[in-house]
């Protein structure tokens, strides 16, 4: 699973909440549905707030994975 192809990767490290949020979502309505997205974070809180978003806004977590130093949120934009 960890190795799920992105069409676009955010690199947000060095980033707090909400800043690598506000990237997914703006990625979010740039991109077409379907599209894969990852953000890459530093931040812990990025980690859960990320998810939430997913959920509440309706599109499909692939996965939160610990990479070195930094979370790497995978997110499939669904509608």
């Amino acid at each position: 699973m960890e190795d799920v192809k992105a069409d676009r990767v955010i690199d947000a490290r060095g980033s707090y909440c909400p800043g690598p949020l506000m990237e997914l979502i703006k990625a979010i309505k740039e991109e077409d549905v379907g599209k894969v997205i990852e953000v890459w974070s530093s931040d812990e809180s990025s980690a859960k707030d990320i998810p939430e978003w997913v959920k509440k806004a309706g599109h499909e977590l692939i996965g939160v994975f610990e990479a070195d130093g930094y979370w790497r949120i995978v997110v499939k934009k669904t509608k």
